[in-house]
């Protein structure tokens, strides 16, 4: 008989700064941290080359989809480690010379793009304290993210969204059925300690699939903090693996034999009727 399928992967939390260069020498350390502990496929936090002083900050620093060294080093390390590497995420050029388009880029091992997904919701969140709204300085994608890769004779598929992304269940739907739910992030400590673990596990239950996060977590030069909890969650819903705050990585295996058993035992998403 044949070994069961299954896939190496890794999360990565960061806590970026207002400095590219470092964040890239973080980024680059974690991912290898992360290769040597067996991954092969490597997930970065959304904003993981920048966490600007201030919002505008990203767009003095976009590139052109394919040039640019952002996208040169992240090349470099996939390369390096041998990795599929979900770089999740960094400022491209948008139509709006103002604005950026908020893009997840994946790698192959061979250091090349195989897969882009521009976030398409955009938040807004006010409080007496807090505000956002990403809607000043981001372009709005228009089409849901799907990456499918093959490892050892064994095809995987992958959704792709980001962050505010995730109060949008239709999105994932609209996926159709998906082996893993990849999910950078940048959750605000208020909306993360509310929501977060809620929803990834809602979307992993109804979606009968694994679902990897990986998150900003900490508080940050601007002062802006970051809820954390990078998790690897399960097609039945439990949090398999979970870093709370601060950077490093967490680890985990994905199954499709574990996939198949909970879509056997529990045929939701055969009892479809919308």
């Amino acid at each position: 008989m044949n070994a069961p399928a299954t896939l190496n992967i890794a999360s990565v939390q960061m806590v970026s700064t207002p400095d590219v260069n470092t964040n890239l020498m973080t980024a680059g350390r974690l991912i290898h941290a992360a290769s040597q502990a067996g991954a092969q496929l490597v997930v970065l936090p959304e904003y993981f080359c920048l966490m600007g002083l201030k919002d505008t900050d990203k767009v003095r620093i976009r590139e052109q989809f394919g040039v640019g060294p952002i996208q040169d080093q992240l090349s470099a390390f996939a390369k390096e480690n041998q990795i599929y590497l979900v770089a999740g995420t960094i400022p491209l050029k948008a139509t709006d010379p103002n604005k950026v388009l908020n893009t997840l880029l994946v790698y192959s091992p061979s250091g090349q793009v195989i897969g882009r997904y521009d976030k398409i919701h955009l938040f807004g969140f006010q409080t007496k304290t807090e505000r956002y709204q990403e809607s000043e300085t981001i372009e709005a994608g228009d089409a849901p993210g799907i990456l499918k890769i093959n490892h050892l004779q064994e095809s995987w598929s992958f959704g792709l969204s980001i962050c505010y992304d995730l109060r949008f269940p239709e999105l994932y739907r609209a996926m159709g059925s998906i082996d893993c739910h990849i999910i950078p992030a940048a959750f605000t400590h208020t909306t993360g300690k509310a929501h977060w673990e809620i929803l990834l596990r809602a979307r992993a239950i109804e979606n009968q699939c694994y679902v990897l996060a990986s998150a900003q977590g900490g508080t940050h030069p601007n002062q802006r903090r970051t809820w954390g909890h990078s998790m690897l969650i399960d097609p039945w819903g439990s949090v398999l693996n979970d870093l709370p705050e601060g950077e490093g990585f967490i680890t985990g295996t994905l199954s499709k034999e574990k996939i198949n058993e909970v879509r056997s035992q529990l045929p939701a998403l055969a009892h479809r009727k919308l």
